[in-house]
């Protein structure tokens, strides 16, 4: 008897087979976290600075590379130091690449200020830590004081020092007086940074999706 109890077990073993799944892609890894229904404050530097409002919300460590992945809409609030709100953005999708401090919003972009100011484009990055907000497409900006449109677009966080080329649209006297508009058509609202330090980087952003 114990000798057909071992030709059982040694038949089974051989007949053992081991079931794998071929290896994950890179563009198909798992998020590490997604989630629904968001309402959530971030803080910078120990501060509360944002408010992020989303429906679907994925941090995703194990793309190269890392970023958040907000898939079918962001609607940002911009704090001041006192926690008022200054600025509101939103659009249709945006990465955000952890490594870096980069926002990429696309779909629909646009930028509201409590001072009056409206942005829209299709495209909009936000380089934290240049503290820069920058377009390479057209864009469209309402001030209280003019109407522009161009096709670059390049301001501080704050939206309050502003620059754009190729620009066509409604001026006041004062653009005209104060030299803010020069022969090429671009128009610098209170931009102090010189033009050969306007950033340049459409090419070195990574655009996988």
């Amino acid at each position: 008897m114990g000798v057909v109890i071992a030709s059982i077990v040694l038949t089974a073993c051989d007949s053992a087979k081991e079931h794998t799944a071929p290896a994950i892609r890179e563009q198909d890894s798992v998020a590490m976290m997604t989630s629904y229904g968001v309402n959530t404050l971030i803080s910078d530097s120990g501060v509360m600075r944002y408010r992020i409002i989303a429906e679907r919300w994925e941090v995703n460590d194990n793309v190269n590379p890392p970023r958040w992945i907000f898939s079918r809409g962001l609607f940002l609030e911009q704090f001041d130091k006192n926690f008022h709100v200054e600025t509101y953005i939103q659009s249709d999708t945006a990465y955000y690449y952890t490594t870096s401090k980069l926002w990429y919003l696309f779909g629909n972009v646009r930028i509201k200020t409590v001072d009056g100011m409206i942005f829209t484009s299709e495209e909009l990055y936000w380089d934290q830590n240049r503290h820069e907000l920058y377009s390479n497409k057209f864009s469209h900006l309402i001030t209280p004081e003019r109407e522009l449109q161009g096709s670059y677009f390049v301001s501080d966080e704050h939206m309050r020092h502003y620059k754009v080329t190729n620009t066509k649209g409604a001026f006041t006297r004062e653009d005209f007086d104060n030299d803010n508009t020069n022969a090429n058509g671009n128009v610098n609202g209170n931009w102090q940074t010189p033009a050969d330090t306007t950033p340049k980087r459409q090419a070195a952003t990574p655009r996988r999706r």
